[in-house]
C-alpha cells in the first residue's frame, strides 16, 4: 500500500493520540470522519497499522534500572538463546545484530541485585557486556513522514 500525504497525516494524529475520535482527526486534517475511518481501515487491513497499545512506564511500575546488554553467544548457544529470550519479562527489545556480538537487548530491572540475577541467567549462553542507561535523550518509536 502506498502512503500518501493524507495517510501520513492520519498516522501522525494516531501516533500522537490513538484514542482520539475519527471526527477529531478529520477536523485536524480537513477530511470527513467516514473518509478517515475508511483510510484507517485500509491501513489496518494492509498491515501499515499493526495495532494499538498502552505504553507503561517501567520506572513507575517499580523497575528502577534500564540497561543495554550485548551477548556474544558461545558456539551452539545462539539458537537456544533465541528461543528462551522471548520468555524473559525483563527484555523490552532484543535484536540479532552483526559484529562481534550477536545480540543486543534493552532490559528493565528492579535494582542492582535483579540485574546481577538476570546476567547470571544469560552467561550460560555467552559473554555479556552491560551498560546502565542514565537518561533517555531521544524517544522516537514512531515512523514520521519524511520530508
Amino acid at each position: 500500500m502506498s502512503i500518501d500525504l493524507l495517510n501520513w497525516k492520519i498516522l501522525n494524529c494516531l501516533q500522537n493520540n490513538a484514542r482520539q475520535p475519527n471526527t477529531e482527526i478529520g477536523r485536524q486534517i480537513g477530511m470527513s470522519s467516514p473518509a478517515v475511518s475508511e483510510r484507517i481501515r485500509k491501513m489496518e487491513d494492509s498491515g501499515v497499522i499493526t495495532g494499538y497499545y498502552t505504553v507503561v512506564s517501567p520506572f513507575e511500575a517499580g523497575y528502577q534500572f534500564k540497561a543495554i546488554i550485548t551477548l556474544r553467544a558461545f558456539m551452539g548457544k545462539l539458537k537456544p538463546f533465541l528461543d528462551v529470550v522471548k520468555t524473559y519479562d525483563e527484555v523490552l527489545n532484543c535484536y540479532r545484530i552483526t559484529g562481534n556480538e550477536n545480540i543486543v537487548m534493552e532490559v528493565v530491572l528492579k535494582n542492582q541485585k535483579h540485574l546481577e540475577a538476570f546476567i547470571d541467567q544469560l552467561i550460560i549462553y555467552g559473554e555479556t557486556k552491560t551498560q546502565i542507561v542514565l537518561s533517555h535523550v531521544v524517544k522516537n518509536n514512531d515512523l514520521k513522514m519524511l520530508k
